[in-house]
């Protein structure tokens, strides 16, 4: 029997991350383990005898029509030749190669690799960015957690990862809830503005890196947005099981100035608009000193309403230590004039 010539085979790699060859014989192929993105190199010995598929551990054995495949380090390569080769039987085995390698090589994740490897490092990610101080600094690898978002879309996990997602971050804005259930009332403004400014500003960490997800399942399948999912959950799991109490408070807090700091109480109001403007229907003069354009636009018929209304603030600012002042005094300019 002639000597069967060895050839490399030229390496791709698919949308999936998967190594392939593209030649009809040879003896190299890339094959990736775990997380790992280095090639490992395999080597196989074509025969022509039967066909069985077998795989144990990192080691892939593959005969179809006699085709083996399995790591190079290994003491041993089986190879059982046949006594005689036709071309014809060559040919067969050299297409069979290709399709085998390319189904055989590949790195598929199984849901039981997705619960127990890919979504407990995406849970601490996650669980870091919920709860960090923005103070603090912690040290997290966005590249690694895109990498597992987006070798678990690949992998046709997107169902799983999308609920998983969102399962994890209602737990946690339920908890947040019932943080807020137990403050004081003149801590209570200041508590869900830190609390909602925490979760915005984690948003911002979890949605890009989740963004492989939101494109080619939320948007495609669900035609939602990740983002707007993401903010829906704290209007219904924090800001709806308190806007009224929370909305009360803040019509106090406006009668009396710097009773609040002026900027929690703008964050704070426009944070509930943003979460759902109807609720500004709730508050149309709290939310009108914050918000533009909330009001209806002026009627001449109602200026004389507008005019007693500034009156009678000017006389609230009066009463809670705020005068006016000698109105009759000229300026100083005038003065020297």
């Amino acid at each position: 029997m002639e000597d069967m010539e060895e050839d490399s085979y030229g390496l791709n790699d698919d949308h999936n991350h998967n190594c392939y060859e593209n030649s009809a014989s040879g003896q190299v192929h890339c094959r990736r383990t775990g997380l790992s993105d280095v090639p490992q190199r395999l080597t196989f010995s074509p025969v022509l005898h039967r066909r069985d598929v077998t795989t144990q551990g990192n080691h892939i054995s593959c005969s179809n029509s006699g085709l083996k495949f399995m790591d190079s380090d290994s003491s041993s390569v089986s190879s059982d030749t046949s006594e005689t080769e036709s071309p014809l039987s060559s040919s067969i085995a050299g297409k069979l190669t290709l399709n085998s390698a390319s189904k055989f090589l590949m790195n598929v994740m199984t849901e039981e690799d997705y619960r127990t490897t890919y979504w407990p490092n995406l849970e601490k990610a996650i669980d870091h960015l919920l709860i960090q101080n923005p103070m603090d600094h912690i040290s997290i690898s966005y590249e690694q957690i895109y990498s597992y978002v987006y070798k678990c879309v690949c992998q046709q996990h997107s169902d799983l990862l999308y609920k998983d997602l969102m399962l994890k971050i209602t737990t946690h804005l339920q908890q947040v809830s019932s943080d807020l259930d137990i403050s004081p009332p003149e801590n209570f403004i200041e508590n869900f503005n830190i609390a909602l400014t925490r979760y915005i500003d984690a948003l911002q960490c979890i949605v890009p890196v989740f963004i492989y997800m939101n494109k080619f399942y939320i948007e495609t399948k669900l035609n939602r947005d990740l983002r707007e999912d993401l903010m829906k959950l704290f209007t219904d799991n924090v800001a709806g099981n308190h806007v009224n109490l929370l909305i009360s408070l803040l019509i106090e807090a406006h009668s009396k100035p710097f009773q609040v700091r002026p900027s929690t109480m703008a964050s704070v109001v426009k944070g509930l608009y943003t979460l759902k403007p109807d609720w500004a229907h709730l508050a149309p003069a709290l939310f009108s000193g914050f918000i533009p354009q909330i009001n209806p636009p002026t009627v001449e018929s109602q200026l004389s309403d507008y005019a007693a209304r500034d009156q009678k603030l000017q006389m609230e600012l009066s009463l809670n230590g705020f005068p006016r002042g000698d109105q009759s005094r000229k300026r100083a300019s005038e003065e020297s004039a």
